[in-house]
């Protein structure tokens, strides 16, 4: 975890996963980088929102891959899911909903699916295109803790790769480019950036 500037009320907060993500950022916002996977965006966003002040939103900036094909560009995610929590047998077991569809308000139609693992073959791929247009390691969990301490968030994928076979060796290689149309994205959407 590695957050750079001050939080304050009124201003929002910039949330990525690795620096890769966020190389080409200009900006006076806070920025927190929190490493990759569920625990540790929960973590570190849970962490900084609790010492305080809360900015005014949450905005995660971050690469996805595209589990359907023709999917390309930049996203503003609508509802993000957990891909690798067994929701309806935690349900039978225990008569409690765990890990719920989160619906972002502002957000499009577009779902993530989140979970801790790097989707690099077919099989998995296609068994989540039936769920979900993108795939990420971090969203649905910085989405559950902004909704538990009241900040409203954003969450935009640039898509980095189509998951599945090889998708590793191309996130290494579009990383900067994506990181690019995060920050254009920044620029155009986000104020006190560019």
């Amino acid at each position: 975890m590695e957050l750079t500037g001050e939080i304050k009320p009124g201003r929002p907060l910039l949330v990525l996963a690795v620096k890769e993500e966020a190389q080409h950022l200009r900006t006076d916002l806070p920025m927190l980088l929190t490493g990759m996977g569920k625990v540790n965006a929960a973590t570190a966003l849970a962490t900084v929102l609790a010492r305080g002040p809360h900015p005014s939103e949450v905005v995660n900036l971050g690469t996805a891959g595209a589990l359907r094909p023709g999917w390309t560009g930049t996203h503003v995610v609508g509802t993000v899911i957990q891909h690798d929590l067994d929701s309806r047998l935690l349900a039978r077991l225990t008569g409690e909903q765990y890990g719920a569809p989160l619906t972002l308000p502002g957000g499009s139609d577009v779902v993530l699916a989140t979970g801790d693992m790097f989707i690099s073959d077919d099989e998995a791929r296609e068994r989540l295109a039936a769920r979900a247009a993108l795939v990420d390691m971090e969203g649905y969990a910085l989405a559950s803790v902004a909704a538990q301490a009241g900040v409203p968030l954003r969450v935009v994928k640039h898509v980095s790769d189509e998951a599945g076979e090889g998708a590793d060796r191309t996130w290494r290689e579009s990383v900067a480019e994506c990181a690019r149309h995060l920050a254009a994205w920044a620029e155009a959407n986000t104020p006190y950036v560019g």
